[in-house]
């Protein structure tokens, strides 16, 4: 008598609780997209207002503003100059020593975990190294800003304490955990027969591990890489601490260097509402999320394909 009281109530769990999840995947993409709104609005007069594109001089914002100063991010002087270009050049050099840092060093400490250690090791080391994620970037910046920063100078011989090396080793380490758990999950995921099989033809466990495990979970690790180098590209205090925070038109690591996330953190609490400035630094974070979003795009579809190509259905 009490079971079909008992299925309508299951039934009527189970759909109440496919609405919430439906509810929070379109709460998301609806927050995400009003956020995007938001910012497009205000970085709008860029292209639409005379005055301000007057005054931003909006055809030069990727271009060199004049023969004394080409590249100059001066937007408070007598004569405010937007250039853009240094704190594009700037992110990119720090970016790059964080990925060209902490992915070997992920990727290394994955296939270490997967492949070779004993299973009392990896529950002591991925904890460890999982940990550093909970660390906040105002510490690591801190920790570069007065630690690292001079054996970095010292190591390397640089003249300027904080520099673009600096800032991107500090940001590597917040890079090495993500970078790390998504690969360690790629491969530990890689069937046990694909290792086996290969045993079984003679291979050595690091010729399993490097020629049918690697490639076998290389979708996984792109997928890791990628989200690492949208974790460091995005990063604020690390760099605005750690980096001599200088928009240098320069493609040297030893010279200080300014992102353009760092540039938004330190001056939109300060800025005329309203003002060129003021929407220049809005025009800043879009481009800034135009360029995440199309990367993780470009990522996602490689990323899809290779996975293909690998389960052979291409």
């Amino acid at each position: 008598m009490n079971r079909p009281k008992t299925m309508t109530r299951s039934r009527f769990a189970e759909g109440a609780v496919e609405w919430l999840i439906r509810a929070s995947a379109f709460s998301a993409i609806v927050g995400l997209f009003l956020i995007f709104i938001f910012i497009g609005k205000e970085a709008l007069p860029i292209l639409t207002s005379p005055d301000v594109r007057k005054e931003a001089n909006i055809s030069k914002l990727f271009l060199p503003q004049d023969q004394a100063h080409p590249y100059s991010w001066q937007p408070v002087s007598e004569i405010p100059k937007y250039s853009i270009l240094p704190l594009f050049v700037g992110t990119l050099k720090m970016t790059l020593v964080a990925v060209l840092f902490a992915i070997p060093l992920a990727l290394g400490a994955a296939l270490f975990t997967s492949e070779f250690s004993p299973g009392w090791l990896k529950e002591f080391i991925k904890p460890i190294i999982e940990l550093l994620a909970g660390i906040p970037s105002v510490v690591l910046g801190f920790f570069a800003l007065m630690v690292m920063a001079s054996y970095v100078q010292e190591l390397f011989g640089i003249v300027y304490r904080l520099n673009a090396i600096n800032a991107g080793i500090a940001l590597g380490l917040a890079v090495i955990p993500i970078v790390y758990t998504v690969a360690d999950d790629a491969l530990t995921s890689v069937p046990k027969s694909y290792r086996e099989a290969s045993m079984a033809m003679g291979a050595s466990p690091w010729q399993t591990a490097w020629r049918v495990v690697f490639p076998a979970a290389l979708p996984g690790i792109l997928a890791a890489c990628v989200l690492g180098f949208g974790r460091a590209i995005g990063e604020t205090m690390i760099v605005l601490m750690a980096s001599g925070n200088a928009a240098i038109m320069s493609w040297n690591l030893a010279k200080p260097a300014r992102s353009l996330s760092a540039t938004i953190a330190a001056e939109l609490g300060e800025v005329v509402v309203g003002s060129a400035h003021y929407h220049v630094l809005f025009f800043i974070g879009i481009s800034l999320f135009i360029f995440t979003f199309v990367l993780n795009m470009f990522a996602h579809w490689f990323v899809a394909r290779l996975q293909k190509k690998v389960l052979g259905t291409i």
